[in-house]
């Protein structure tokens, strides 16, 4: 061997482990970034030629495929009840547990109480105050929960019609980093850091729908969800919404009041076994929208009925004419059975007895439909009011279970539903969450050890002091060639 081709191998060996220190340093730097995949070198003898040397092949980046996708379904089905949960959350909070004296159930007894309290003393006008109070108290609480549920679903409304922009957006990126990915390679060029950003930007649509990437020719990938629709091939899939403006008890999807999400310009289920954009936090907002938040409303507008529909009964007031509502009505009118959609958030206090509204107090006492003051210590229609709340009737629509119950029992019935899907909903964000964390560990498990990566960069670091020493000892011997 010449000592030009020592001072080759020697300058080849110091160019490979520079190479290769960059790698180490630059796995060291990216220690916790999301989406890095450790680099490693990968070395080949230099077959150029007879001096031999050293040849940077490739830098290699390691991700372990499998773990990945499951992490990220897991990401998906943790988004998913993560949403659910936060409705049912912010839904219980605003109806209320027993104990709170803002609470439905609460409220509704405080009423009763006050009934039986003005019964005691009929003539008294604090006691016929504070029950007509309370009455509107009652009224008012029916009013803020149905708020409230709408309230969520224009929420969901607005973050489905995000989401969707997002969705887009990020798969215009995966598809631009497609082809900077494939010309690169075809060059010759690392790809390591643009396969970091693509798999960054794919973590994020698999939050909002489930996704599996399919391998491509020179790096590329494509993306089908998991229920079979495909997001990206050569060119993204595009997804449309419309967004309403408000959204009202009555509007739902199936009566043509909302938008579906639109592939293509093609209806695409979120829901159902044969739903092609199932799971992620998309689907969940769908589920909040259309279902979840349809079925507490249903349940409440039942309960809305029942209350109104006690206190409307007739033989209950006999100074009411016929037609006219009760101490509850539908936004100042008697009920139509058939119009119970939304009848929580019309819900009123009669304004007859409502001295907000120019009502007589009086009147709870004597009769809505009394002319002239009654008996002051006559408690009939108090009584009867109280008879009518404690007497068990039944609600065989809105998932009730068609048994006869008071009206305080049936409102107990449905702050328990609200109450255990709640938790249905935490147990599925607990087990979501535990398994999300047992795949992240293993992600990081195969990804960049610092300790691995020191060891390593004192292999370098020997490594490149031989060169060096190489480079010397040529030197060397080519100055004690010239000294001849």
């Amino acid at each position: 061997m010449s000592l030009t081709h020592a001072l080759s191998n020697a300058l080849s060996g110091l160019t490979a482990n520079s190479r290769a220190a960059s790698v180490v340093s630059s796995n060291l730097a990216n220690l916790h970034t999301p989406g890095y995949g450790r680099r490693e070198i990968e070395l080949s003898a230099d077959a150029r030629g007879s001096s031999g040397g050293v040849k940077v092949q490739s830098i290699v980046r390691h991700m372990d495929r499998g773990v990945l996708a499951d992490r990220r379904a897991a990401d998906g089905a943790m988004a998913h009840a993560q949403t659910g949960a936060a409705f049912f959350e912010r839904l219980e909070s605003v109806v209320g547990t027993p104990e709170n004296p803002g609470s439905l159930g609460a409220r509704l007894a405080a009423f009763d109480a006050a009934l039986a309290t003005a019964a005691s003393r009929p003539e008294a006008p604090d006691r016929l105050s504070a029950a007509v109070t309370r009455a509107a108290a009652v009224a008012t609480a029916f009013n803020a929960i149905s708020q409230e549920i709408q309230s969520q679903r224009q929420s969901a409304e607005a973050q489905i019609a995000g989401t969707v922009d997002t969705l887009n957006t990020s798969l215009t990126q995966v598809q631009s980093l497609n082809t900077q990915i494939q010309d690169a390679h075809l060059r010759g060029f690392d790809v390591s850091s643009l396969e970091d950003q693509r798999q960054v930007i794919v973590d994020r649509i698999a939050e909002i729908v489930p996704v599996r990437e399919v391998p491509g020719d020179h790096g590329r990938v494509g993306l089908v969800s998991t229920g079979g629709a495909v997001l990206l091939d050569r060119v993204p899939t595009e997804f449309e919404f419309t967004q309403a403006n408000a959204i009202v008890a009555d509007m739902t999807l199936e009566g043509g009041g909302l938008s579906a999400l639109r592939m293509n310009g093609e209806p695409v289920a979120t829901s159902g076994g044969a739903a092609q954009m199932k799971g992620g936090r998309m689907a969940a907002l769908f589920e909040l929208r259309d279902d979840h938040a349809v079925s507490a409303q249903s349940r409440l507008d039942a309960l809305a009925q029942n209350l109104v529909e006690r206190f409307q009964a007739p033989g209950l007031d006999t100074s009411r004419a016929v037609g006219e509502p009760g101490l509850f009505t539908d936004s100042g009118a008697s009920f139509a059975p058939g119009n119970e959609t939304g009848l929580a958030g019309r819900l009123q206090l009669n304004a007859r007895v409502d001295p907000d509204a120019g009502g007589d107090i009086g009147k709870l006492r004597d009769g809505l439909g009394a002319v002239s003051p009654g008996a002051e210590g006559d408690a009939t229609l108090l009584n009867a009011m109280r008879a009518a709340i404690s007497d068990r009737q039944s609600i065989p629509s809105a998932g009730f279970s068609g048994a006869g119950a008071s009206l305080a029992g049936h409102a107990g019935t449905f702050v328990s539903s609200i109450a255990q899907e709640r938790l249905t909903q935490e147990q599925s964000v607990s087990f979501a969450g535990a398994r999300q964390g047992e795949l992240d560990a293993l992600l990081l498990k195969g990804g960049v050890d610092s300790d691995a990566e020191t060891q390593r960069l004192l292999i370098i670091e020997q490594a490149f002091a031989a060169n060096a020493r190489m480079l010397e000892v040529v030197d060397d011997m080519m100055q004690s060639l010239l000294r001849i």
